[in-house]
C-alpha cells in the first residue's frame, strides 16, 4: 500500500525531552558526557562587571557554541548560528529550548575579543589535563611539527610601499652607503620577506616549498602524544618564524601540560640545529631528528673538512695548520686562519675566494652535538625508524585533520590572537575526539584513518592504518 504524509501540519506541543530526538551516537551526546565547563564562569568573572549592564550570553553555553561549530568544520559566526536555528543537536548541547532566541552572530565576537588568546588557552589546557587523567596522554614520547596556516588577506592587500618609502628617507640622511639602510634591499627595491599586508600586519610572506610561491601565512606549532594522538601542545606565529627556534619553549610547555618528564621527542630536519641537540642531550632526551644534510653550493672547501677542538677551543684546516677564534656572532663562534699560512698553503686557490687573505670558518652553536647525531644517523636501527615513521603518521596526520576536517587550512579572522583562538577551538575538538573514543565508539577512528591515507599518500609512505584497542588498553596500535 501506498503510504502518505502530511507535511503542513504543525505540532503545536513536543512529546519527550530534546534529547530523546538526538541520537544516543550522535558526536554533540557523547562529548556531552565528558566535557566539564562548569569552571568557566569563575574564570572569566572578572572581565565582566556585576552590578551595571545588561545580562550577557552564558560563558559555556558561548563555547559550546563555537566546539559545536567546529566539530562540523563550521569556523564562520554567521554559518554557525544559521545553523544552529535548525539543529536540534546544536540547541541541546548548547542548553538553548526551542523556542528561545539564539544570541546574534556578532556576540560570539566580542566574546573573543574580550577574553582573549589566553582565556581559551586554558581551556585547551583543561582538556588535556582530562586527557592525562583518562591515561590517553603517555607523556613521554611526543611529536612535534609545525604547519602553515594560510592568511585572511586578498593579494591586492600586499603591498611594500612603506619599505620603499623608509628607504627613500633614509636615502636623504649623508650615509655615504644608502644601500645599507633598509634591511633586505637594494637599489630602493624591497625584498620578499620585507612585504607585508595592509589588512594584517601580523602575516607574513613565506612558504613551505621552494617549488610554491609565497603566501601571507601563520605558522602553527604542535605537539602529538605517541599513545592516543592528543595534542599537548599548541602555539602560533608569524609565518617566518623558524620551527627550530620555538623547540625550548615547546619542552617547557609540554611538559607543563602533561605533569610529565619527556624522555623521547619526534621532529622534522626543520628542528635540526645544533642548539636543539645540545639542549636535548643537557635535559637527557632522546632526539629522533635526522640532521640535515651538509652541502654547500661554493666551490670552496667546505667548513666539514676542517676538524673543531672543543676542548682546546681550536679548529683544525685540511692541511693540520691551526684556526683560533677571533669573534662571536648570534650564530656561533668565527674562526680564522693566519694570513702567513694560508699564504704558503697549497690549497690557497680551493679554499679560499682568492681576495681573503686567510680563511675563516663558522662554528654554530652546539656543533659538537650535531656530529654526535650525525654519527647516530649513520648506525640507524630500526626504532629510529620505526619512531619517525610514527612521527609522520601522527603529527603531520594531526595537522591533516585539523585542516581537512575542521576549517585550520585558512585563518577566518585576522590578528594573531584570533588565529591563536582558532587554533585553540581546533585542537580543544581533536582532543574531545580522542577522550570520546577511549569512552567508546568508532567514529573519530573513521577520521584520523583518512588524515592518515592522505599524509601516507603525500608523504610516499607505505600504507598504514590503525587498530583500535581493547577496552581495557590505552593505547593506538600500529598495523602493518
Amino acid at each position: 500500500m501506498l503510504g502518505s504524509q502530511d507535511r503542513h501540519q504543525e505540532e503545536l506541543f513536543v512529546a519527550g525531552p530534546l534529547s530523546s530526538l538526538i541520537p544516543d551516537d550522535h558526536i554533540l551526546k557523547r562529548v556531552n558526557k565528558v566535557l566539564d565547563l562548569s569552571w568557566l564562569r569563575e574564570e572569566v568573572k572578572d572581565l565582566y562587571c556585576s552590578t551595571n549592564g545588561r545580562p550577557g550570553i552564558d560563558p559555556e553555553a558561548a563555547v559550546r557554541l563555537m566546539i559545536a561549530g567546529f566539530f562540523q568544520g563550521i569556523t564562520h559566526d554567521r554559518k554557525l548560528m544559521r545553523e544552529a536555528q535548525v539543529n536540534i543537536a546544536i540547541r541541546w548541547f548548547c542548553g538553548y529550548q526551542l523556542h528561545q532566541k539564539l544570541p546574534d552572530h556578532s556576540s560570539l565576537t566580542r566574546i573573543r575579543q574580550r577574553w582573549g588568546a589566553d582565556r581559551f588557552k586554558a581551556i585547551f589546557q583543561r582538556t588535556v589535563k582530562t586527557c592525562v587523567d583518562a591515561g590517553l596522554v603517555d607523556g613521554e614520547t611526543v611529536h612535534i611539527d609545525a604547519t602553515l596556516i594560510r592568511a585572511d588577506v586578498s593579494w591586492k592587500s600586499i603591498t611594500d610601499k612603506h619599505v620603499e618609502k623608509v628607504i627613500a628617507d633614509n636615502k636623504a640622511d649623508d650615509d655615504p652607503d644608502p644601500d645599507r639602510n633598509g634591511k633586505g634591499a637594494k637599489d630602493g627595491k624591497a625584498s620578499k620577506a620585507d612585504r607585508r599586508s595592509t589588512t594584517d600586519p601580523d602575516a607574513s610572506l613565506t612558504t613551505s616549498s621552494h617549488d610554491f610561491h609565497m603566501e601571507p601565512c601563520y605558522k602553527q606549532h604542535g605537539a602529538v602524544d605517541d599513545r592516543c594522538c592528543v595534542i599537548v601542545d599548541v602555539d602560533i606565529t608569524t609565518g617566518q618564524a623558524s620551527e627550530g627556534n620555538q623547540l625550548p619553549e615547546q619542552l617547557e610547555r609540554i611538559e607543563a601540560n602533561t605533569g610529565t618528564k619527556l624522555k623521547t621527542i619526534t621532529a622534522d630536519a626543520g628542528y635540526a640545529h645544533g642548539r636543539n641537540y645540545e639542549l636535548l642531550e643537557e635535559q637527557d632526551i632522546e632526539a629522533i631528528i635526522p640532521p640535515q644534510r651538509h652541502g654547500s653550493k661554493s666551490s670552496n672547501i667546505p667548513s666539514s673538512r676542517f676538524k673543531y677542538d672543543e676542548q682546546n677551543n681550536i679548529v683544525k684546516c685540511p692541511q693540520g695548520k691551526t684556526m683560533r677564534p677571533v669573534n662571536r656572532t648570534d650564530r656561533g663562534q668565527v674562526y680564522r686562519a693566519r694570513a702567513r699560512d694560508c699564504k704558503k698553503c697549497p690549497l690557497r686557490e680551493k679554499c679560499t675566494n682568492g681576495y681573503s687573505v686567510s680563511r675563516t670558518v663558522l662554528i654554530i652553536e652546539g656543533y659538537s652535538a650535531l656530529l654526535r647525531a650525525r654519527r647516530r644517523l649513520l648506525c640507524t636501527d630500526s626504532r629510529f625508524e620505526k619512531l619517525y615513521e610514527r612521527h609522520r603518521i601522527k603529527a603531520e596526520g594531526m595537522h591533516g585533520e585539523a585542516k581537512t576536517q575542521h576549517g585550520l587550512r585558512r585563518a577566518v579572522r585576522r590578528g594573531l590572537a584570533n588565529v591563536a583562538i582558532q587554533a585553540y577551538l581546533t585542537a580543544i575538538v581533536i582532543n574531545l575526539k580522542r577522550l570520546v573514543t577511549f569512552a567508546g565508539g568508532t567514529w573519530p577512528v573513521i577520521d584520523i584513518r583518512i588524515s592518515v591515507q592522505l599524509v601516507c599518500i603525500s608523504q610516499n609512505v607505505s600504507t598504514c592504518s590503525f587498530r583500535r584497542p581493547k577496552r581495557d588498553e590505552s593505547n593506538w596500535k600500529l598495523a602493518a
